[in-house]
């Protein structure tokens, strides 16, 4: 048996008259009642940043997690638009009591508060989110690679139908059933250019705000599957992303991370992800639709599925949060297009 949470549908769902999917496609569930999931970003920025310094500042947070620490965690990295390199650990909890005695007890937040990570040329920051678990939804090629809140105790991935069509992604998330998820803002706020160096800011999220966590996995692949990734899956992705940023108003798109996974030595891994907040469920949805970097993507997908069918080797998954009032970040003295800065500060 598995945990799991329906309602009565009153919203109609978005899947067509006796689909039946083309592929497999599985999806999490706990063995045991999750009421809030917590899943927090953690990140330090700067030109010409050494793996030293990035091992610094993993170590610092992880040997402060104690009792209280995340259940699973990832490490990252990345290069924003400014050409920043952005050193990330990906953490989550299923016990929101743990997180909260721990933000306010560990020693990684003491030295994340002090005045001093104001100074010099280096940023720190941070993206929480509260997530009740009828407000997320994740969907995985295979059960068997474990990532994301997969990696959480309990996790199993079982398989599912509502797959194979768009608004599936919708569809998976329970709360769905009896809410629009509508953003409150309706058009995209603003981009601003915040003062932010030598300054601590926050951002709060607004309702309905979509984190989505998308990734890929080709570490296990064989020559023949993996060339077919990086010379005609990973171009059509990085389009697809490219898009996406350079056309903020018209997809709802805040801000987008391509992350690189890394191992314990800092090594790149055949294992990357793209991390992005949307304004709305809406604003990703019609991208995934309508637009051609995105069907180009879907394409050749299900294409590589019906040529290998099981013996597929190279991975994909997703996680998707539909927010409420509550989540915040906090950046100090990072640059201004940091995150959610440019939408969100209040400064």
């Amino acid at each position: 048996m598995v945990f799991h949470v329906e309602y009565p549908r009153i919203v109609p769902e978005r899947r067509p008259p006796g689909h039946e999917p083309a592929a497999p496609r599985f999806s999490l569930r706990w063995e045991q009642p999750v009421g809030l999931v917590v899943c927090a970003y953690f990140g330090l920025q700067g030109q010409d940043l050494a793996w030293d310094e990035q091992k610094a500042f993993f170590d610092r947070l992880q040997t402060s997690f104690g009792t209280d620490g995340p259940v699973a965690h990832e490490i990252m990295r990345m290069h924003d638009e400014t050409g920043a390199v952005n050193a990330i650990l990906v953490a989550y909890w299923l016990d929101a009591t743990a997180h909260a005695r721990w933000e306010r007890n560990s020693p990684f937040m003491a030295w994340f508060r002090d005045p001093a990570r104001l100074e010099g040329t280096r940023g720190v920051w941070r993206e929480t989110m509260h997530v009740p678990y009828d407000r997320h939804e994740t969907i995985y090629s295979t059960p068997s690679y474990v990532i994301g809140l997969a990696r959480t105790p309990g996790a199993t991935r079982v398989p599912i139908t509502t797959n194979g069509y768009f608004g599936a992604m919708r569809d998976r998330m329970p709360v769905s059933a009896i809410d629009t998820l509508e953003s409150p803002l309706g058009a995209m706020p603003p981009r601003r250019a915040p003062d932010s160096h030598g300054r601590r800011l926050t951002a709060a999220f607004p309702l309905n705000l979509i984190s989505i966590r998308s990734g890929q996995y080709w570490e296990g692949a064989g020559n023949e599957q993996t060339a077919d990734y990086i010379d005609n899956l990973q171009p059509k992705l990085m389009r697809g992303m490219a898009h996406l940023s350079s056309h903020p108003e018209q997809t709802g798109t805040l801000t987008l991370r391509i992350m690189t996974n890394l191992d314990a030595e800092g090594r790149p891994r055949a294992e990357t992800s793209v991390h992005g907040y949307f304004l709305s469920m809406a604003h990703l949805e019609e991208w995934s639709r309508s637009h051609e970097t995105h069907l180009d993507i879907y394409r050749h997908a299900i294409a590589m599925n019906r040529l290998y069918k099981e013996k597929r080797e190279v991975f994909t998954w997703h996680e998707v949060f539909a927010l409420l009032p509550g989540a915040h970040a906090e950046y100090a003295n990072c640059h201004g297009g940091t995150g959610l800065l440019p939408y969100f500060a209040d400064a």
